[in-house]
């Protein structure tokens, strides 16, 4: 099997990202698509609105976000079929989930990342 990395949008492309997929409901400020790189922008996969003004509002620690996001992906149909579709991928080459927090490591494409190899 083949990596699943996590990295910001903001990074430059590079070939061993494989491709690239953005797992963020809102746009990215500051960053045009052409320059994003992007193979496919997937929000079925990101938090709700209510749980990400949450967590950034400080109202949720990092293991509550990551306990009810994860719920939320296993309740939605979409999610599943994706983590599927990831799987596939990477049996063939790399795939990266790209994000847009500056926060590398409490961001929701590292709790996806953990969720579809789990």
């Amino acid at each position: 099997m083949n990596e699943l990395l996590v990295k910001r949008v903001y990074e430059a492309k590079d070939e061993a990202d494989g491709m690239r997929i953005l797992v963020d409901r809102l746009w990215p400020r500051g960053i045009t698509k052409a320059d994003a790189k992007l193979d496919a922008w997937i929000r079925a996969v990101a938090p709700s609105t209510e749980l990400r003004k949450a967590f950034h509002g400080g109202s949720l620690s990092f293991d509550d976000f990551k306990a009810r996001l994860i719920a939320g992906l296993e309740a939605n149909d979409q999610a599943k079929a994706f983590k599927a579709e990831i799987r596939g991928i990477l049996e063939k080459r790399n795939v990266t989930l790209l994000f847009s927090a500056k926060d590398t490591e409490h961001n929701n494409a590292v709790v996806l990342r953990d969720w579809i190899l789990d």
